[in-house]
């Protein structure tokens, strides 16, 4: 609203007073009460004006500070949202020209985060992988998506689809974090990156530098097992109708010092779902399909030298009823695996930095064998217990965005030999 400027009023209006006065003066001597009376209304219209004088002042002091305000809330409200993501391309080029070379940009991953207040906070992971969604290939879905409520500074509570906390790709995997253009193949069959549960649970700090995450989740589902090379991993439900009949329990610890690690992580619960999960098993009905899968691991970075290393183990009960609901039959070696483990050692070197440029060369030698013990009458597929070894190099043209190129070298399924070339980026 606009206010005029009343100043200029005022000092014509005691100009104009002033003049009359002067003027009825000249003309003829006032009577004493005329001038007490032009006098009383001269103070009256002056009071007048430095009220008007005040409102101006206010309204216009009310107009700045509503634009501060706004201005602030838009810079809250902006710091309070973040967005973020990862990505990756990969090229592999087969030894066996029988098998498709295949060049694909295997996944796209938004993050969205927004904090509410100082304790209530959301995250969430949007991801497509191989470019696009159609005719039944590629997939889009959600990698996390929970609630996080700050009790104490040391606790905090955690709600919805949430990344299980075992291993040491599983909750990290930008594609700038590891070595190598595809995911290490411990971490994708015996513990299924990107592994995630709805559930609701705690994570903190025990001591500075111990951090815990702990909770109740939904399980793996049975009736979905299809594949025995890839272990457990066809069990997930990833937050989709997620069968809920039986729950499960995990947890994490890891201890961080500057330059190293150490911890592990443990996930326990029964898979058969009463025979109600993904599909429905009168063969599952009752069961005691109990998965526990635990890990440790270390990492030890000195210099420009970084060492890591992990142990997987789980096992798997009632495979009989498993592999009854799969209609897997007898003799087969695709059979649910009783147990199952894995474990990898990996060291990298940079050979050249400059800022944050840098050439690491590395190597990475596993072992892992997803069908290390099955039922009576079942046999275990040769394929399954493998050796793997990768040498390649990244090289960083920045601590978000890196290149890749390594060998694969696999012992017994020599189909799988091939050269991958890479980049992936995080922001």
């Amino acid at each position: 609203m606009y206010l005029p400027n009343v100043k200029p009023v005022l000092l014509a209006a005691l100009i104009s007073l002033a003049f009359n006065a002067h003027a009825e003066t000249s003309a003829g001597a006032l009577e004493p009460s005329a001038l007490e009376k032009r006098l009383d209304q001269m103070q009256k219209e002056i009071e007048s004006l430095k009220q008007q004088l005040a409102a101006e002042k206010t309204a216009r002091q009310e107009q700045v500070t509503a634009v501060q305000t706004a201005a602030q809330d838009t810079q809250r409200e902006a710091s309070a949202t973040s967005i973020g993501g990862y990505g990756e391309v990969v090229y592999n080029n087969y030894k066996d020209k029988t098998i498709k070379d295949e060049a694909d940009l295997q996944r796209f991953v938004l993050f969205f985060g927004h904090r509410f207040n100082d304790k209530l906070r959301l995250y969430s992971e949007l991801e497509i992988e191989h470019a696009l969604v159609e005719s039944g290939q590629g997939e889009l879905g959600l990698e996390q998506a929970y609630i996080e409520y700050n009790l104490h500074p040391k606790i905090n509570l955690r709600a919805g689809l949430m990344l299980m906390p075992l291993g040491l790709l599983n909750e990290v995997h930008e594609p700038p974090t590891f070595y190598g253009v595809e995911r290490n193949e411990v971490e994708s069959r015996i513990i299924p990156t990107t592994w995630r549960e709805l559930g609701v649970g705690l994570q903190g700090e025990v001591l500075d530098g111990l951090e815990y995450n702990a909770g109740i989740a939904t399980s793996l589902d049975a009736s979905k097992f299809s594949n025995a090379s890839s272990g457990i991993r066809s069990l997930r439900s990833e937050g989709f109708k997620a069968a809920a009949s039986d729950l499960a329990l995990y947890a994490g610890l890891n201890y961080r010092q500057p330059g190293w690690l150490l911890g592990g992580g443990l996930f326990t619960g029964n898979t058969a779902q009463n025979g109600v999960g993904s599909t429905s098993s009168a063969a599952l009905e009752g069961k005691n399909a109990r998965v526990t899968l635990w890990d440790v691991h270390g990492k030890y970075s000195i210099g420009k030298l970084d060492l890591q290393a992990l142990y997987a183990r789980g096992t798997l009960n009632d495979t009989q009823a498993i592999n009854q609901a799969a209609s897997i039959a007898t003799g087969s070696g695709s059979a649910a695996p009783k147990s199952f483990w894995g474990g990898y050692g990996q060291a990298a070197y940079a050979v050249w930095t400059q800022g944050d440029m840098k050439l690491s060369p590395f190597v990475r030698y596993e072992r892992y064998n997803t069908q290390a013990s099955v039922d009576d009458g079942y046999a275990k597929d040769p394929l399954n217990n493998e050796r793997v070894i990768t040498a390649g190099a990244n090289f960083n043209l920045s601590r978000e965005v890196v290149f890749k190129a390594d060998w694969q070298n696999y012992q017994k399924d020599k189909r799988k030999d091939r050269f991958n070339l890479g980049v992936g980026y995080m922001f």
